[in-house]
This record gives C-alpha cells, sequence and structure tokens, in this order.
C-alpha cells in the first residue's frame, strides 16, 4: 500500500512540474509576441470600444473589475484569454469569442490579452481614446414617459451599446428594440439598468447600487429606448406575474381557468356525496 502511494505521488509530482517546465518555457514565446506594436495598437483599439465602457478607460474598473493589476498566475495570459473567450457564468462577464456568440476573434482576443497585460509591467505604451458620441437629430420624448430622450441617446451610445448595439439590435446583450410586455415598461426598464440582473450579464448601472449613472440619466436611457417600441407605457400585453414566471398570458389564462374548473368539480362533487348519505 505505502509503495503504491509513492509511485502515486511521484507520478502526480512529476506531472506537475512537467506543467510548470512547459508554461515556463511557452510563456515567452508569447510575451515576445506582445511586443508587436501593431498587436498592441490592435488590442489598444478593441478594448477602448469594448471593454473600456465597464473595466474602464485605463482598467481602474467600472462596473467591471479592474484589470491594471498583477494577476496571480504562473500563466496570466491563458487565465484572461479564458475569461475573455467563455466570460464567467453568473457574473456580468460575457463571453466574447465567436465559437460562444461574441464578436471576437481569436487573433483579436490574442491582441486584447496583450493589451491587457502590458499594464503588468508598469502601464500599456499607448491608450486608444475611446469613441464620442453625438446626437444625429431631434427625438421626441415618447408620451408618458419621463426623461429626456436626446440626452438618453447620447447615453446610450456612451454605455449600453456595446453590448445591446447602436439600435437595440442585441449583440452580446439582449434585443431592446421590441414592446415591453409591461403595464409600466417605463419602469421595468429604469429597474433593470439600476439594479441589474442577478446572475446574467447585466450589471447594475445606478450609483446608488454601485454604477456611474445617476436616476436621472437613467430615466435619459429609457426615454431614449422606448422610442423604438410603438406605443410605449400604454398598452399592457402581458400581465407582469406572467411575465415574471416567463409565460404568456394565454398560459396563465388557462391556468386561471383549470384552477376554476377544479374547484366546481370539488363542490359538485362534494354535495353529491351529501346528497348520497
Amino acid at each position: 500500500m505505502t509503495v503504491n502511494c509513492w509511485r502515486i505521488l511521484k507520478a502526480g509530482l512529476l506531472s506537475a512540474m512537467l506543467g510548470m517546465v512547459f508554461s515556463l518555457t511557452t510563456f515567452p514565446a508569447r510575451a515576445q509576441d506582445c511586443e508587436n506594436e501593431q498587436t498592441l495598437r490592435t488590442g489598444a483599439r478593441l478594448y477602448a470600444e469594448n471593454c473600456a465602457l465597464c473595466h474602464g478607460e485605463e482598467g481602474q474598473g467600472r462596473v467591471g473589475a479592474t484589470l491594471s493589476k498583477n494577476w496571480p498566475s504562473i500563466r496570466p495570459d491563458l487565465r484572461v484569454r479564458e475569461t475573455i473567450t467563455n466570460g464567467v457564468p453568473g457574473s456580468p462577464m460575457p463571453a466574447w469569442s465567436t465559437v460562444n456568440g461574441g464578436p471576437f476573434s481569436e487573433g483579436e482576443i490574442d491582441s486584447l490579452v496583450c493589451f491587457i497585460l502590458s499594464w503588468e509591467s508598469g502601464g500599456p505604451p499607448l491608450i486608444y481614446p475611446t469613441p464620442t458620441f453625438k446626437l444625429a437629430a431631434e427625438i421626441t420624448a415618447p408620451p408618458g414617459v419621463e426623461g429626456d430622450p436626446n440626452s438618453g441617446a447620447v447615453l446610450y451610445q456612451a454605455n449600453c451599446a456595446v453590448c445591446h448595439g447602436e439600435k437595440g439590435e442585441g449583440r452580446i446583450g439582449a434585443n431592446l428594440s421590441r414592446v415591453f410586455s409591461s403595464i409600466r415598461p417605463d419602469l421595468l426598464t429604469q429597474s433593470v439598468i439600476a439594479k441589474g440582473v442577478e446572475g446574467s450579464a447585466m450589471p447594475a448601472w445606478s450609483q446608488d447600487n454601485g454604477g456611474p449613472l445617476t436616476n436621472d440619466q437613467i430615466m435619459d436611457i429609457v426615454a431614449y429606448i422606448l422610442t423604438w417600441a410603438p406605443a410605449p407605457g400604454v398598452v399592457a400585453t402581458t400581465p407582469p406575474i406572467a411575465e415574471a414566471a416567463g409565460l404568456p398570458w394565454w398560459a396563465w389564462a388557462l391556468v386561471f381557468l383549470a384552477f376554476i374548473c377544479v374547484i366546481v368539480i370539488v363542490v359538485l362533487v362534494s354535495r353529491r356525496a351529501q346528497q348520497n348519505r
């Protein structure tokens, strides 16, 4: 028994040593690739356009984690690449690779990894400017909804379009250019933006919940989003309880009718039983 345990232990130690040697010998090759200026420029551009929104322009963190730090790992490049590629389930970090439905190719992810890890060695050699946004045309506010959709359009492009698309068509976030099935779609949308959706890639954006946006800014974004849907805030197409459970209204109607039928049957059976006594 002792000999077998010793053999298993030696095999485990040998595997660990081989893995460490492999990591240490292959990491310099990856680091050398990261010294390519074009690779860093590509990574800086992709980061500014897609990541700075959540993680800050210099990786200082915003609604996402701080990235300008030392990564406690033998192969930090693999750890960062894994996170970008597959996301972090149950957190606001979605998967960004094309194989997982995201927008980035393997080469683009490699460039991002190089740029992010350049902070470990004293900071990236360049910071790509984040996009600026301007209002294309005057937008009419939807009826019965607070907030300025014109201000909301700029705020949306700066904070939401990366995940939800420029016109709410969806990207790595949900499609927003639709009718919101709620009696008060403005309040529903405000709540989701302010508090986020726990266990999903939607973080909380309100300052009250640790985010960067004021309540007025959130209402401006709500007003802008609801300009895409016809007659926002007026018609309820789905009862709120049914929506929360993920069922259409007609399914809940059938459940209610079935419940009534059960009650009627119970009453009839009870009366017949009393008559037979």
